[in-house]
Order: C-alpha cells, then sequence, then structure tokens
C-alpha cells in the first residue's frame, strides 16, 4: 500500500505544481490560461533537445530549459498576447490563450521536429535509482517529484509573502491603476509573473514526461486533471490546490490496488477520478452560489479601461446571415459548384468540410448567440456519429433517420448540462464542460464496441449519394436548412430574449426574461445540430470514428470558427471548409514538414481574438461597409433659406 501512496504523491506533486502556477497566474493576471499544458510541451521539449538529442548533461540541459527559455518563452508571449487580455471578457481570454494552446505545439515541431511516441527522460539521472524504504518502492522520478513541488512552494511562497517583488504582486492583483500610482510598473510585474509561470510549467511539463510521454496531447490530459484542483480552489487559494492535488494523485494510484489491471471498467475509472473531484466541488460551491467568475482589478481599474469588449458582434456589421444577401448567395453558389468541378478526393474534402460546418453551427449558437464558453460541442457530434452508426449498421436504419434519431437522443444530455452549469461563471463552464468531453471520450469512445480496434463503426451514405459530388449537395442542403433553423430562431422572441440575456443576464431578469428557459433552449438546439454534424461526418467517412472526436480537437474546430466569427452562419461554412481544404493542399502541394502550418495558422487566428473579438468577417465587412460609405454620394444639404416656403421668404 505504502508503494502505491508514494506513487500518488508523486502524481499529486505534479499535479499541485500545475494547479498551483495557474492559481497564482490567475490571481495575479485575471487569466485562466489554456495554454498552460502547451507551454509545458514547448520547455519539455526545449529540454529533450538539449539532454537526448545533444547529448547535453542532465544539469545544464535544465538551467538552459528552465532558467533561460522557459522565462524568456513567459516574456515573448506576454509582450505578444497576454498583455492585451487582461480586461478583455472571460470569452475573449479563453479563446486566445486556446487559439494559443493550438498554435504552439505544431510550431515548437515545426522547429525542433515531430517526435512519436516518445518517453523522455526527467530531471533524474538514468537508470533511475530506486529506494526501499519500510518494504516500498521509490524511484528517483518520484523523489524529483517532491523536491520539484517542495522548491516551487518554499520559494513562491516566499518570494510572495516575505519580499518587495510579492509585495508588488499582491498590490497588482487587488488594483493594477493604484499599483501604477504607487510608482510600480504594472506591466514589469505581470511579465515577471508569466516568466515564472513559464518556468513552472516547463518544470512540470519534464517531469511528466516519463510517465505520460513527450507529446502535447498527453500532456494536456494531465494538465486538465489538475484543473480539478483550481476548481476546488475558487480559482484563488494556493494551500486548498496543493492539498487537493496530492489527494487526487494518491486516490488515482491506491484506487488500482483493488482493480483489475485488464478490465475495461479500470481503464474508464481511474482517468475520471480527478474529474469526480471536479464534479464534487462545483455542485458544492454552485449549490452556494460561489461559482461565478471574479475581475481582475478594481473598480477603479474597470472604470477607466478602454479596452472591454462587446460580448458579441452585432448583427448591422455583416447582416444576420453572414456578410450580406447578395454575397452569401454568390458564396453558397461557389460551395454548390466546387464538389462538380473537382475531383473525387478534392469533392470528397469538401464534403467532409461542409459536414464540420453542420457541426461548428453548434458553436455559433451555444457561444456566439448564448455567449457561452463550451469546450464539448465535438463530444455531441461524436456521440452523434456513434449513435447513428449504431442504427444504422446494427439495426438497418436508413442513414438520414438514423442521425436525425441519434441527434434526439443527444438533445437530453445538452439540457442536462445546460442545467447543471446555469448558475456557473464562463470559466466554471469552460472547465466543466471540457471535464464532461473527456469522461464521455474515456467512458464511451474508448469502449471496444464503439471504437473497434481504432476503426470505429462502419456508417452507410443514402442510396441516392453515394457519390462525393452527390453527399457533398446533400450535406449543404442540410447546412441551409439548419442555417435557416439558425437565423430564425435569431430573429424569434426566444432569439432576443438570448441576445438580452448575452448582453446582461441581471438586466434580463430586470424585463422579466427567464435566464434558465433561455439558456436551456439554446443548449438544446444547440446540442442536436452538433449531432447532427457528427452523423454528416460519420457518412462522409462512411465509418464513425471516435479519434476523430477528441475533446481537444474540438479546440481546433473552435479556433478556426472564432477566427472568422462566432455569429455569422457563413463563417461556419468557410471554417468547416478551410479545415479539411487548406490541410489538403499542404499535403498535396507542400513539404511534409509544413504539414502543421495550416493548425498553426488557426491558433494564431484565435489569438488575434485579443485585438479583433468579432471576427474576421464581421471585421472585413465593416471595413468594406465603410469603404463603401465613403464614396457614396451624400445628399446635398438642404439650408434654412431653401426650406422656408417661398411665400415666407423675404
Amino acid at each position: 500500500m505504502l508503494s502505491y501512496v508514494l506513487a500518488g504523491l508523486a502524481l499529486g506533486s505534479i499535479y499541485a505544481i500545475a494547479a498551483g502556477s495557474l492559481v497564482v497566474t490567475y490571481v495575479a493576471s485575471g487569466i485562466f490560461s489554456l495554454a498552460f499544458a502547451a507551454m509545458a510541451f514547448t520547455v519539455a521539449r526545449v529540454y529533450y533537445a538539449l539532454d537526448t538529442e545533444a547529448g547535453w548533461p542532465i544539469l545544464p540541459s535544465a538551467l538552459v530549459a528552465l532558467l533561460l527559455f522557459a522565462p524568456a518563452l513567459g516574456a515573448a508571449l506576454y509582450w505578444a498576447l497576454f498583455r492585451h487580455l487582461r480586461q478583455r471578457s472571460t470569452l475573449v481570454k479563453l479563446m486566445a490563450t486556446m487559439g494559443l494552446s493550438v498554435a504552439l505545439p505544431p510550431l515548437v515541431e515545426l522547429v525542433l521536429g515531430h517526435l512519436t511516441s516518445v518517453t523522455a527522460p526527467g530531471l533524474a539521472p538514468r537508470p533511475l535509482h530506486t529506494w526501499h524504504p519500510f518494504g516500498a518502492v521509490l524511484n528517483a522520478d518520484q523523489l524529483t517529484a517532491y523536491l520539484g513541488l517542495g522548491v516551487v512552494l518554499v520559494i513562491g511562497v516566499g518570494v510572495l509573502r516575505f519580499t518587495d517583488v510579492g509585495l508588488k504582486v499582491r498590490a497588482l492583483v487587488d488594483s493594477e491603476a493604484l499599483t501604477s500610482l504607487s510608482g510600480t510598473s504594472p506591466g514589469r510585474v505581470s511579465l515577471g509573473v508569466w516568466a515564472s509561470t513559464a518556468t513552472v510549467a516547463g518544470l512540470a511539463g519534464i517531469m511528466i514526461a516519463p510517465t505520460a510521454g513527450l507529446s502535447a496531447e498527453g500532456m494536456t490530459v494531465l494538465m486538465s486533471a489538475a484543473f480539478a484542483a483550481v476548481v476546488a480552489a475558487r480559482l484563488r487559494s494556493l494551500p486548498v490546490a496543493v492539498v487537493v492535488a496530492l489527494l487526487m494523485g494518491v486516490v488515482t494510484t491506491v484506487i488500482q490496488k483493488y482493480l483489475d489491471p485488464q478490465s475495461e471498467f479500470t481503464a474508464a475509472v481511474v482517468p475520471s477520478v480527478p474529474f469526480a473531484f471536479m464534479l464534487v466541488f462545483l455542485l458544492y460551491y454552485a449549490a452556494r452560489g460561489q461559482a461565478g467568475d471574479t475581475t481582475a482589478g478594481g473598480a477603479l481599474d474597470r472604470a477607466i479601461s478602454i479596452q472591454e469588449d462587446a460580448p458579441a458582434t452585432p448583427a448591422s456589421s455583416g447582416g444576420r446571415f453572414g456578410p450580406g444577401l447578395i454575397p452569401t448567395i454568390v458564396f453558397v453558389l461557389v460551395v454548390a459548384a466546387l464538389p462538380l468541378v473537382m475531383s473525387e478526393y478534392w469533392a470528397g474534402l469538401a464534403a467532409a468540410g461542409i459536414a464540420l460546418a453542420i457541426a461548428l453551427l453548434s458553436y455559433t449558437l451555444v457561444t456566439g448567440e448564448g455567449g457561452m464558453v463550451w469546450l464539448c460541442q465535438i463530444t455531441f457530434a461524436g456521440l452523434g456519429a456513434v449513435l447513428s452508426a449504431e442504427l444504422a449498421t446494427y439495426h438497418a436504419w436508413p442513414p438520414l433517420l438514423a442521425v436525425i434519431v441519434a441527434a434526439l437522443v443527444v438533445v437530453p444530455l445538452g439540457v442536462v448540462l445546460g442545467v447543471l452549469t446555469i448558475r456557473l461563471g464562463n470559466l466554471y463552464v469552460a472547465l466543466v464542460t471540457l471535464t464532461f468531453g473527456l469522461l464521455i471520450s474515456t467512458l464511451v469512445f474508448t469502449r471496444e464496441r464503439f471504437y473497434n480496434f481504432g476503426s470505429g463503426q462502419p456508417m452507410p451514405r443514402p442510396s441516392f449519394a453515394l457519390e462525393n459530388q452527390e453527399f457533398a449537395l446533400l450535406t449543404l442542403a442540410a447546412f441551409l436548412i439548419l442555417g435557416l433553423v439558425v437565423l430564425n430562431l435569431r430573429r424569434s422572441t426566444a432569439g432576443l430574449a438570448m441576445s438580452a440575456v448575452r448582453w446582461s443576464e441581471n438586466g434580463a431578469r430586470t424585463l422579466g426574461i427567464s435566464v434558465l428557459q433561455a439558456k436551456v433552449l439554446i443548449s438544446g438546439v444547440a446540442s442536436f445540430v452538433a449531432a447532427i454534424g457528427g452523423g454528416f461526418l460519420a457518412m462522409n467517412f462512411q465509418s464513425a470514428l471516435p479519434d476523430s472526436f477528441a475533446p481537444f480537437l474540438g479546440l481546433v474546430w473552435l479556433a478556426v470558427l472564432v477566427t472568422l466569427g462566432s455569429r455569422s452562419i457563413m463563417a461556419a461554412l468557410a471554417a468547416g471548409l478551410l479545415f479539411y481544404l487548406m490541410p489538403g493542399v499542404f499535403a498535396t502541394y507542400v513539404p511534409s514538414t509544413f504539414a502543421q502550418v495550416p493548425v498553426i495558422l488557426f491558433g494564431l487566428g484565435a489569438i488575434a481574438l485579443a485585438n479583433h473579438p468579432e471576427g474576421a468577417i464581421a471585421q472585413n465587412a465593416a471595413g468594406i461597409s465603410r469603404l463603401v460609405a465613403r464614396f457614396r454620394p451624400r445628399p446635398t444639404p438642404v439650408t434654412a433659406y431653401a426650406a422656408t416656403p417661398e411665400k415666407e421668404r423675404v
């Protein structure tokens, strides 16, 4: 038993390092960075390049990676992104840091090379030395994790509590404006905070690599587990975050002593432990009304800020359906013509892009219209895919009917999730929905009936749309029908109520609008649309592949959409086509070294939300409107004399 406890404390130490850094960063900057795992991967990849690929000893590799590269990385990211986000809304903060999490790992791999299934060394010398205290097993990697947590806590608490630097950081937390009035530069303090954050993230990444592997995906899953400790700490209490993180690690390892390591149940339960912790604390805080977002800075900071972004782009900036009726019609006709003039391969990619556009319409609803940061729409799409394949393959249902029925089955899940998150702030909603997606992926998508050794379940196409060109036109018709549904919902009374809720929930309640009804309606419709999109994706590839609906791939989906505009229906269509056609172009005409460039561009587009929250389409449409207005002939001004009746003129 002691061996399990020691292993759990080592895992919990890594959780605690990550959770503690996230808490301190959030308290000091007001930004909860979804890019923490990407930063950890970046520093760990540099350490691997020095230690393993270049053959440097451990100590100089660690010093260069953690004390030189990591602070430089944090400073560069602060200058390029984080300094623009402090007074932005929670939605923009999350989307921008999500874009960074999408763009940074492939950018690092483009520079340093792609690694496949690499278990990287940590900070302990190889081969690992092992000790046997009281008959248990303790290895050097575990001891390093304990020491790493101890160093971080001693230095971090010591600096924050007993130094002038810590005093300045605490002053910045209370009010950036008052801090600047006292003669301290808030920018320099924030720069130091983010440089330290990158160092701690790198330390966690290097410690995770020996067990999770040196991959952005593996680190992201483990870092996501640390979110549970952050939620338990209500984003602010460092001691609570550390204690809960250690407890999670111990529970995760100890329960494995009593479970069959070969069973599917064990494979599902063990990764779910941190998310069970998160659920318990969320329900507790939600019941007490303590799960709302907190705003960085004091009232003075919010009063003088000029960077606040609107919750959404006004419809007038780009039309209710897109950039305007005529451009919309032209764009739809071009999309309809593309599969007819393309080869079978490119027509298949176009059909996949249009199917994805249907799923992206769910983000248009829940994020664009509802103003809610849901990170699990890809999970609803995956559920629609596997359920429709189940009905069509094993019960011989017509494919289109199977897709519709599967989507209706998914709707109650979306409604329940909407009800459970109704009292949570946007940041908590993002964490809960991401957790929900990870749980479904672990508990459902990995079941062999659905996974089928990685090939998924077969999913036939309708008999009248077997060819890619025909299926692309069918999918476009489905997209336009659902697009009209979204448009009519936006114009309806319920849509106007949702708009009022998006701008101000308190104001909406004052007008007698039910926030619960509005959000539950959007949640249900968005879940239905996402599941329809997943079913069409399965029909396009003629297989429901669970790996195609991983929650972190959903971040890339959302990054592409918000880059173009989260409220525009045509932006969803353009984003879906870009997601599949751009990688196809790179794979066909560009050397394989640059295969990840489209993902980098998608992430950079989401980062651009820091300065342009409305998205590229609305931004360009507004620019074109201003240009047209400049050259439009102005009416001749009417003078007071000319406007006077002739009989009254002197």
